[in-house]
């Protein structure tokens, strides 16, 4: 398989279309892989609450577009604010394990590669700050 302009063009076109305005395309064979690797496509207006992983660090490499990753801590404050744009040499971000976050996405068509280790696991209510 090849990644190039065309599948996350296909991918980008599904998150137009879905109501979270993103959509991940896995290219892990499951979730219970021990590596969950996938594309996730992103549209300005999509909403990812702040949430941490307690037992898995998270990287993001931005493939295209535009986007900023937030860190808070567990009062709602924002600690850091890594600006991502790979036509300015901002390519990427690793998130500790633990680590409060979420992202916004300011540019449509923004496509992330996004890894974590596996086996996928749903976000516990405490592992969302509301």
């Amino acid at each position: 398989m090849i990644i190039d302009n065309n599948l996350l063009d296909k991918v980008t076109d599904e998150a137009k279309a879905s109501s979270r305005l993103r959509m991940n395309y896995n290219l892990h064979e499951s979730l219970d892989a021990k590596a969950q690797r996938l594309l996730n496509a992103l549209e300005p207006g999509t909403v990812l609450p702040i949430h941490r992983h307690q037992h898995t660090a998270e990287t993001y490499f931005l493939l295209r577009g535009r986007i900023s990753v937030l860190f808070y801590n567990a009062d709602k404050v924002m600690t850091e604010r890594f600006d991502l744009n790979p036509l300015e040499g901002n390519y990427g971000v690793q998130i500790p394990a633990g680590q409060w976050h979420t992202l916004e996405v300011h540019e449509s068509g923004s496509v992330i590669f996004e890894v974590k280790d596996g086996p996928y696991t749903p976000s516990a209510p405490e592992d969302m700050l509301e």
